[in-house]
């Protein structure tokens, strides 16, 4: 399988913190990530196994995209990454009350 462009992995990342960002779950999104990092390989090839059932819910197109994602080695870093910052941006700002 072809690997990811860096513009669509970031992308990729970029929507995921993001939407971890609004729904308030960048710390345990965190905390699973970096738990769970090992493994990340094993999840992408789950996810590809599991693809048809979950392309009832998501675009066959972004399933495939996100297994390449978890199967990069500094792509969880850098998801991570982008959380954390997210997270230091949201405690810093006043405005968000």
């Amino acid at each position: 399988m072809a690997a990811l462009s860096t513009a669509r992995r970031d992308e990729i990342i970029e929507g995921l913190a993001q939407r971890m960002h609004r729904w308030g779950l960048q710390t345990p999104a965190i905390f699973f990530l970096e738990a769970h990092k090992p493994f990340g390989f094993l999840g992408s090839q789950l996810l590809l196994f599991a693809q048809p059932l979950v392309g009832f819910f998501l675009a066959d197109s972004l399933v495939r995209d996100v297994a390449l994602l978890l199967e990069g080695p500094g792509s969880l870093e850098q998801l991570i990454g982008r959380l954390e910052e997210l997270a230091r941006t949201s405690d810093s700002d006043p405005g968000d009350d």
